[in-house]
């Protein structure tokens, strides 16, 4: 294939995750773009010389790094994994972008706060992680920051997708398999469709607003729920005759702290980008729809 001069190109870390397979599924319908999508085994993030290596190789003009350590409970006995590859990395990464005029689009996510909040938590607002996967996607911001003063960093809360594993298809499965589940109902937040953040994502990219926007935004689909009311939506939409009976967090004990609240104040990224956001029942339909 034969390559345009002026095609954009677009790398894509992470590119096996719920948000890499969404960017894939957009890709072809995006002319005058050029996606490079690499899984960890393609691109070591945490080999400096190999991202030098692969940047002066290609002509990079955004990077939207999708890797990341996700494993919240396993981080709890893995700090070192979990920050080489949300922290260390990212600090590469930024640095790497940086040298070579790239614009770097990074996701970070909600457990950045403790969840004591009683408002939608803005960019301004103190973070304060309480374990180890919030600690080191936190120190990560820090360093992409430093790094590339130009970086746009995308929080984001309660991710899900036709891809991979996630709660949305937990609950499919285990309402199949179950007469009967227990949910939590006590931990607060915003479904957030990967579809829709992964064309929220271009379509900053298409704004040509990005060197002037650089910071920290906040990006969920619209509306508040709790884990349990978010099962029964999905146990309505789905047809299933499961029970799904809320129960409180106590009674559902992690090797991390969950934030209790994860509501993220979207105005910000609204505003700079000219983005409509839909609602998270909506959206949820429509991924349903695409689950067998």
């Amino acid at each position: 294939m034969t390559l345009r001069n002026d095609q954009i190109t677009i790398l894509v870390t992470g590119a096996n995750g719920q948000m890499g397979n969404e960017l894939r599924v957009l890709a072809p319908y995006l002319a005058g773009y050029r996606f490079l999508f690499v899984s960890k085994e393609e691109l070591n993030i945490t080999d400096v010389s190999g991202l030098e290596n692969y940047f002066s190789e290609h002509r990079i003009d955004f990077c939207i790094n999708c890797a990341a350590y996700t494993a919240v409970d396993k981080a709890e006995s893995e700090p070192e994994n979990a920050f080489l590859i949300n922290a260390t990395a990212v600090a590469m990464l930024a640095a790497v972008c940086e040298n070579n005029n790239a614009q770097l689009i990074h996701i970070s996510t909600d457990y950045v706060f403790d969840g004591t909040a009683s408002h939608p938590y803005k960019e301004t607002d103190k973070t304060n992680p309480v374990s180890v996967y919030g600690k080191s996607k936190l120190q990560g911001e820090i360093s992409a920051i430093q790094n590339c003063p130009s970086v746009i960093i995308i929080r984001t809360a309660w991710l899900y997708s036709s891809f991979n594993a996630n709660f949305v298809k937990t609950m499919l499965r285990l309402m199949k398999e179950k007469e009967s589940i227990n949910v939590v109902s006590d931990q607060f937040g915003c479904p957030t469709y990967a579809a829709d953040l992964a064309m929220a994502i271009m379509q900053i990219i298409m704004s040509n607003k990005c060197k002037e926007n650089p910071g920290i935004y906040h990006y969920t689909n619209t509306g508040v729920t709790n884990w349990h009311e978010f099962a029964i939506a999905i146990k309505k939409l789905s047809g299933s005759n499961c029970s799904v009976n809320p129960i409180p967090t106590a009674q559902y004990p992690t090797a991390a702290k969950r934030p209790a609240w994860s509501v993220l104040d979207t105005t910000k990224i609204k505003a700079a980008f000219s983005l409509s956001i839909s609602d998270w029942e909506d959206s949820l339909k429509k991924c349903l729809q695409l689950i067998p």
